[in-house]
C-alpha cells in the first residue's frame, strides 16, 4: 500500500494502490475514480466499442434489448428440442459476423462445420428473397448441389464456384466468413478454462477487435474433474460463461436444454432451463422460445381451423428476463425451418397467450 506526494500535497487523503496476489489469481480493488478516469480516457480516445451494444440482426429483439448484446453480457436461449434455437443462434451469428463489427465464435457441440456451413448457405439463399423465397435453396436439397458440384468436378468441372445455385450464397458468405468462425465442441477439450484461452488468442491475434462467443449448448461443455450431479456441472458452466463474458469483455450467447418438467410443462417458462438456478442468477438475458400454435389463447382462433394452421408457421420468443430493460415481451417470428432462418422482421404478439397447450397433436 503506497501513497502519493500529489495527493499529499493537495491535502486530499492518501491514494491507495490495493492489491493481492494469490495462487488462483489477483486482487485488484479500484476506485470509482480511477474507474472514471479510465472510462473518460477510452471515450477521449476512441475505445469505446465495448459499450456499444452488438446487434443481433432481429430488429425488434435488438430494440426490446437496448440496441443488442453488449461486452460482458451472458444471453441464454431456451427451448423445446426443434423450436429452432440452433437456427436462431446461428442466423444471430451470421448477422453480426456480416455487419462487420465483430467476429464471431460459434462452438457447436452436436454439428460439424461442414453441417453449419450447409445451413448457412440454405439460409443466405431464403434471406436474399424473402418473403418471396423465390430462388432459395432447402437445406436437403444444398447437399445434393454440393455432391453434384463434387461429381462435376471429377469431371473437369468447377467445383462449388461454377455451381449456379450455390453461387450466390457462397459469394455472400466470402464477404463476411473470415469474420465468422465454426469450431467443432470437444467433450474433452472445450473446458471453460480453454474457452477462456481462445478468447485471449483472440485479443492476442486480432487487437481491440470486438468478440461474441456463442456455445451450443451449454449443457454439453465438460468438466473436469466430473461433478455427481448435473445441477452442480451447470452451475461451474454457467459461472464459468458468465465469468469469461465479464473479465475478457467478449458479448456471450449459450443455448440451454429444457428439463424433463419443461418438456411436459404447459409452457416453457425460464425456470424449465435444465440444471441449476444458478442459470436464472447468472444470465442477463434470457431468451424462451416457443411454439405459437401451443401456447397461444383458444379465444384468438375463433373456430377458424385455417387460423390455428397458421400459427404453426410461428415461434413465440418471450424476453424472460432482461437485466438492463423491459422483461417479459413476447415477440414473433415466422419460422422458415426448410432454409435453416427465421424471418428477421418479426413483430409483437396480438393475441392472448396462455399457460397450457391447447392443441395436442
Amino acid at each position: 500500500m503506497t501513497t502519493t506526494d500529489k495527493s499529499q500535497e493537495a491535502g486530499a487523503p492518501p491514494q491507495l494502490t490495493w492489491r493481492l496476489d494469490t495462487a488462483n489469481g489477483s486482487l485488484v480493488p479500484r476506485s470509482a475514480l480511477d474507474v472514471l478516469v479510465d472510462l473518460n480516457d477510452n471515450l477521449s480516445t476512441g475505445r469505446y466499442s465495448e459499450y456499444q451494444p452488438l446487434p443481433l440482426g432481429f430488429g425488434l429483439l435488438d430494440k426490446t434489448i437496448g440496441g443488442g448484446l453488449r461486452a460482458g453480457e451472458l444471453m441464454l436461449i431456451g427451448g423445446a428440442q426443434g423450436t429452432g434455437k440452433t437456427t436462431m443462434a446461428l442466423q444471430m451469428a451470421r448477422n453480426v459476423a456480416s455487419s462487420g463489427q465483430a467476429n464471431v465464435l460459434y462452438i457447436c457441440f452436436e454439428h460439424e462445420e461442414q453441417y453449419l456451413l450447409n445451413r448457412l448457405v440454405a439460409l443466405e439463399s431464403a434471406l436474399a428473397h424473402l418473403p418471396q423465397k423465390t430462388g432459395a435453396i432447402k437445406i436437403q436439397d444444398v447437399r445434393k448441389e454440393i455432391m453434384s458440384s463434387w461429381m462435376s468436378e471429377g469431371s473437369g468441372g468447377g467445383g462449388l464456384t461454377s455451381n449456379q445455385r450455390l453461387r450466390p450464397s457462397l459469394d455472400r458468405i466470402a464477404r463476411y466468413g473470415q469474420n465468422l468462425f465454426l469450431m467443432r465442441g470437444s467433450q474433452t477439450a472445450s473446458t471453460v478454462d480453454n474457452l477462456r484461452k481462445l478468447v485471449q488468442q483472440h485479443r492476442v491475434l486480432s487487437g481491440d477487435r470486438r468478440l461474441l462467443v456463442i456455445v451450443d449448448y451449454m449443457q454439453k461443455v465438460p468438466v473436469y474433474p466430473e461433478p455427481s450431479t448435473e445441477s452442480e456441472k451447470v452451475t461451474y458452466v454457467v459461472n464459468g460463461l458468465k465469468d469469461v463474458a465479464l473479465s475478457e469483455k467478449v458479448a456471450m450467447i449459450s443455448i440451454v436444454a429444457a428439463d424433463k418438467e419443461g418438456l411436459k410443462a404447459q409452457r416453457l417458462r425460464n425456470h424449465h432451463l435444465r440444471g441449476s438456478s444458478a442459470i436464472n442468477y447468472e444470465a442477463d438475458i434470457i431468451l424462451i422460445i416457443n411454439e405459437k400454435y401451443h401456447i397461444v389463447a383458444k379465444v384468438n382462433i375463433e373456430f377458424n381451423p385455417y387460423q390455428a394452421q397458421r400459427f404453426r408457421d410461428w415461434v413465440i420468443v418471450s424476453v424472460e428476463k432482461n437485466r438492463g430493460g423491459q422483461d417479459n415481451v413476447d415477440l414473433e417470428f415466422e419460422k422458415h425451418f426448410e432454409y435453416s432462418c427465421f424471418d428477421p422482421a418479426g413483430r409483437t404478439v396480438q393475441e392472448k397467450l396462455i399457460e397450457e397447450r391447447l392443441y395436442n397433436e
